[in-house]
């Protein structure tokens, strides 16, 4: 069952800058910091007293995740929804014809993840997230 937008990733270019201005605008706290390797990129969480997370990204060098900072620029770059059965529901999107970026889920910050292409999105990157 899907349950909700889980978080909204971020791209950033300085993730300690950035984390203090979303502190300092809206109040966030930083919840925990990451480096996912795997994905090229250092992830701080950011808490809000309600809502879903903010996930931002600081691309590691010469990564994918820095190429797309360099050509897209800081921004959204993801939206996450949590799901209680991640397998289930990417083959029930398979079988409308949703175009997956990855067929079987992989780890992620906060569980097993799995990416729809944009393409059958509106444009939009969407994550599953199973959370552990």
């Amino acid at each position: 069952m899907l349950q909700g937008v889980g978080h909204i990733g971020i791209l950033v270019r300085d993730l300690d800058q950035s984390t203090r201005l979303y502190q300092e605008l809206f109040g966030a706290t930083l919840h925990e910091v990451k480096l996912v390797e795997e994905q090229g990129v250092r992830v701080g969480m950011l808490t809000f007293p309600q809502g879903p997370l903010i996930e931002l990204l600081e691309p590691l060098p010469d990564s994918r995740m820095a190429a797309a900072l360099e050509k897209r620029g800081e921004g959204v770059q993801h939206i996450s929804f949590d799901v209680d059965d991640i397998e289930k529901h990417l083959a029930a999107l398979k079988d409308k014809g949703v175009s997956l970026i990855d067929e079987k889920p992989r780890q992620g910050v906060e569980g097993r993840v799995a990416f729809l292409h944009p393409r059958s999105v509106n444009g939009v990157l969407v994550e599953l997230c199973q959370k552990e």
